[in-house]
């Protein structure tokens, strides 16, 4: 079992050192899949470095679904925070349900974009085996699927944000603190 970190406030654990770990290691990665995708747009197509933006933002979205199953690993193996309560709890199970769910689903769109294309789908040297027969029509398709997705993404990581500040200068439960024990 993973050990909590000490009370970030008295009656309120926090979360496993390994699970603060994993969040702040996900938000990273996350906004490097973000950046690269975004930044791809200011060199002309086929450059080499729009071109390696690409490579690196399948790379690093697919670390992103790695890394998710190991956050729900983790999470299953540890006791349950009862952090939310009242009123607030049903609207952070409905946000970390879409957050888990954008990190597992994005990431295997793009899986299936890439095999859609008859493109290689890369990963740091090994090349994955496509999931689907290369078909145009579905490729455009799951590529609008993946951006609409992608952009909610933005939103629901922009809320996640705004909820963690509305508990810390609002609420003042220590919700927060939990996830930034060096705030003790």
């Amino acid at each position: 079992m993973i050990a909590p970190v000490p009370d970030a406030e008295p009656g309120h654990p926090a979360y496993s050192r390994f699970s603060i770990a994993l969040h702040w290691l996900m938000l990273i990665l996350l906004a490097a899949v973000f950046a690269c995708i975004e930044l791809r747009e200011n060199y002309p197509r086929g450059s080499d470095i729009r071109e390696g933006l690409k490579t690196w933002h399948f790379m690093l979205g697919l670390s992103v679904f790695v890394l998710v199953w190991i956050r729900l690993i983790a999470r299953w193996r540890t006791p349950w925070l009862a952090v939310e309560t009242g009123w607030t709890r049903w609207p952070a199970a409905a946000m970390h349900i879409a957050l888990y769910g954008g990190m597992i689903v994005l990431p295997l769109v793009g899986w299936l974009i890439l095999s859609a294309e008859g493109d290689v789908i890369p990963f740091f040297g090994l090349s994955l085996p496509p999931l689907i027969a290369p078909d145009e029509d579905r490729a455009k398709q799951l590529e609008d699927l993946h951006r609409t997705i992608g952009e909610a993404g933005y939103w629901l990581i922009g809320l996640h944000a705004a909820a963690a500040l509305f508990h810390h200068y609002l609420l003042r439960d220590g919700a927060m603190r939990r996830m930034l024990p060096f705030l003790r």
